[in-house]
């Protein structure tokens, strides 16, 4: 957990539930099934359980999940199914991702989003019988929350980092 010099402080049980908040109302904006629109949660959750496996784990995942499955009125278990297959993946990679630089995580996780995004399409076809040729453009979200990786590692571990310069009145 040391990234270039810093040493991270605990993480706020607040910061992880508003984080995760945060990430659920970003998920309930307006935009519509766009490919290019990532799963906010899908990417906090993968990040809380590498990062945090003991804070958060497999039933947040499912709680999350059965909210977004409300929220998007999707098949109820869609996402309260995937969530908690992907947090467990996430605590169960979390000592061989922590290993690689943020490019490398992006890449070891690329098969947990592209997984994800598959699983929508399975859920249509095995309850359809028929999958749209316009409903594979999903995959591309795996691709889009693949990229945005390094960028919700840096974002989600700031409050964590010390600072560089030693303040002798402050003890952390």
């Amino acid at each position: 957990m040391i990234e270039s010099g810093y040493i991270l402080r605990p993480a706020n049980p607040l910061f992880i539930g508003a984080s995760l908040l945060g990430a659920l109302l970003l998920n309930f904006l307006p935009l519509g099934n766009s490919p290019w629109v990532p799963d906010w949660v899908l990417i906090c959750i993968v990040f809380w359980t590498i990062y945090q496996p003991r804070k958060v784990g497999v039933v947040w995942a499912f709680c999350l999940g059965l909210v977004m499955d409300i929220h998007s009125s999707t098949l109820l278990g869609q996402h309260a199914f995937m969530y908690p297959i992907i947090a467990y993946f996430g605590i169960n990679w979390q000592r061989r991702v922590l290993g690689f630089s943020r490019p490398e995580q992006s890449l070891h996780l690329l098969p947990l989003f592209l997984a994800a995004s598959v699983w929508p399409l399975i859920i249509q076809w095995v309850s359809s019988g028929e999958i749209p040729f316009w409903a594979w453009s999903s995959l591309f979200s795996g691709f889009i929350e693949t990229a945005l990786w390094p960028v919700a590692v840096w974002i989600l571990l700031a409050p964590q980092r010390r600072p560089t310069d030693v303040d002798l009145n402050r003890p952390l």
